[in-house]
């Protein structure tokens, strides 16, 4: 099971904080670790007490988290403190995962969750390293300095916040008007996202929100869609909010998403192939562009619901190494290869490039994988993906193997075709 991180302080009503982020990434079905920044005494109507936990203890839960557990993605929400804020940022700077930053100031009952030093560390030491800020309006507002009143104050608001380049969500909750418009400042373009308005508002929106994204990200979306994934997702929440006291509503974090868990199981095959084949293919085997391993879902549309090992797996320093999480979309041309395959066989959906080699050929045809080659003189002007679907249509059958000598010799390769990525390891090692 993939894993994420929130570090964050604990709503005593359960309803936001530590407790809804669990629950948020939980219907992702994503692990949630934890690392408690503050203990709040609150209920669904005030925040009666916070007592933020010393420095020391947060970096040790911190520490003690990332040194065992592979954590993909991390979000931080109430940090309450520059000194929890430098703390924290101390240790992140050394890891590069995903970091998504809801810079938690005022709860949703509306009292204060921040000391008055805190905006300025949240600008000084996270913004430069995070992915994604989801400010309401009054936080941008401070994390801008400057007053929100009006569309352009929000463009120029987001540029002022994401100048470091992190992606801005700057949440329209807090701003008048029938529907509900969040801003999206990407690569230096807005992007308008609108949604009917659901009343009232709940309390944990914004921890559910930031969560939902975390855990898209840690799933392997690309940032733009587990933005846009989150947002329909925290609708839904807003929509099936229910009651537990005298006060605010809770927002519901506990809905399924749209990416359904085979969707996942994809992604997490991906990743354990990926670390079989570090461990044991030998450099020979590995193609100077790196090996490309591919998976595809069921039934695919398109290159977009085929996913592979971002930047490939490519030998460095005497060792196999991957140069990016499983993802969506990253296939290359190698999915245009899987779409063409799938046209004859819709149950193979995986796909391994290594370096050509005819000794290897060898041994395939002596352990009894079958091979076909794609012949490039016979069929000119045809893509590689159109090449390997009429090499099995002409054939009839998906071989274990397609051969393809390319154009030249640095163009060679060899493209192992199995039904999943487990099957593929078990070919593999009848090579090896």
């Amino acid at each position: 099971m993939r894993c994420a991180l929130t570090i964050a302080g604990s709503d005593s009503v359960g309803g936001a904080g530590i407790q809804a982020d669990i629950r948020a990434m939980n219907a992702l079905d994503v692990h949630c670790c934890t690392v408690v920044t503050a203990v709040t005494a609150q209920n669904t109507r005030a925040v009666e007490c916070i007592h933020p936990v010393p420095e020391d203890v947060v970096v040790a839960q911190l520490e003690a988290v990332l040194k065992d557990v592979d954590i993909k993605a991390i979000k931080t929400g109430m940090l309450y403190s520059a000194d929890i804020v430098n703390a924290v940022a101390d240790v992140l700077e050394d890891h590069e995962m995903p970091l998504v930053v809801d810079p938690v100031m005022v709860a949703g009952v509306g009292d204060s969750l921040a000391s008055k030093d805190l905006a300025g560390a949240v600008k000084r030491r996270l913004i430069p390293i995070c992915e994604v800020i989801t400010p309401n309006r009054h936080e941008a507002e401070v994390l801008a300095g400057m007053r929100i009143d009006n569309e352009k104050d929000v463009r120029y608001a987001c540029e002022v916040i994401g100048k470091e380049a992190c992606t801005v969500v700057l949440k329209g909750g807090h701003m008048s008007g029938a529907k509900v418009t969040d801003y999206v400042y990407l690569s230096s373009e807005i992007t308008k996202l609108q949604y009917p308005r659901l009343e009232p508002a709940g309390h944990g929106g914004g921890c559910t929100l930031s969560s939902f994204m975390t855990a898209n990200m840690a799933k392997g979306m690309d940032t733009m869609n587990a933005i846009l994934s989150a947002r329909e997702m925290i609708q839904q929440s807003i929509a099936e909010m229910y009651s537990i006291g005298k006060g605010d509503r809770l927002v519901n974090p506990s809905v399924r998403s749209s990416w359904d868990r085979k969707r996942f199981a994809v992604l997490d095959a991906l990743d354990d192939a990926a670390e079989y084949i570090r461990g044991a293919v030998p450099e020979d085997l590995v193609p100077q562009g790196g090996i490309n391993l591919a998976y595809s879902v069921e039934s695919p549309s398109g290159p977009e619901d085929i996913a592979a090992i971002d930047g490939k797996l490519t030998f460095h320093n005497g060792t196999i190494r991957r140069n990016g999480k499983a993802k969506y979309g990253a296939a290359e041309h190698l999915s245009y290869v899987l779409l063409g395959i799938m046209e004859q066989d819709p149950n193979t959906r995986c796909a391994m490039t290594l370096a050509y080699s005819d000794d290897l050929l060898g041994v395939m045809e002596e352990v009894g994988l079958s091979m076909l080659p794609m012949n490039r003189k016979v069929n000119k002007g045809l893509m590689t993906g159109e090449l390997a679907a009429a090499t099995v249509r002409k054939a009839g059958y998906v071989p274990d193997v397609l051969t393809d000598k390319g154009t030249g010799k640095n163009d060679r390769m060899i493209r192992m075709l199995a039904k999943d990525p487990a099957d593929m390891m078990s070919k593999l090692d009848l090579v090896l």
